[in-house]
């Protein structure tokens, strides 16, 4: 494994993410001024905790597009330091479809995560985890899909666009 690359994604020193599956086609439709929060799965580390999903930190987007919307020049300045970017043969592979997305100078990563999930079951009564009640007030629920495991993106209702902005604004 000695030669295998990391995969961190998103990077946080230069605020790019790239993801060339089918459920994060969309996340090529982000405008500038939009926000892509990022979440992630943790649990204890030196004591007993269940694994639950925690807020990591965001991107207040500047660009976002398929590799073919970036002149060669663009693309390499902008999302250099991106893993699909940065490893040729991974480049090669995905840059079909691989949509890239960097965060301008306000994104950051939180200092500390915020647990966002709570657990409940599905229809055939398997434990899944969701969007917390005290979160579903911050971000709505949307549209009703509050499942949020490794899921496609999630987008926010209008309704609580504001709200969700100055709440992630306000994290450490």
């Amino acid at each position: 494994m000695k030669d295998c690359p990391i995969h961190f994604d998103p990077e946080f020193q230069s605020f790019t993410y790239g993801d060339p599956t089918p459920p994060k086609a969309g996340l090529r439709n982000l405008e500038s001024g939009d926000f892509l929060i990022f979440y992630c799965g943790l649990q204890g580390f030196d004591y007993k905790s269940e694994p639950h999903l925690y807020l990591m930190g965001y991107f207040e987007v500047d660009v976002a597009g398929r590799v073919e919307e970036f002149c060669e020049d663009e693309l390499f300045k902008l999302f250099g330091k991106n893993f699909h970017v940065k490893h040729p043969q991974v480049f090669e592979c995905q840059k079909e479809r691989l949509v890239l997305v960097k965060g301008s100078e306000n994104s950051r990563m939180l200092k500390k995560a915020v647990k966002i999930s709570a657990y409940s079951q599905d229809k055939s009564r398997r434990r899944l985890k969701i969007l917390s009640p005290e979160m579903q007030k911050m971000f709505g629920n949307f549209g009703g899909k509050v499942s949020i495991q490794r899921c496609p993106p999630r987008w926010i209702e209008t309704s609580h666009i504001e709200r969700t902005i100055e709440y992630i604004e306000s994290l450490e």
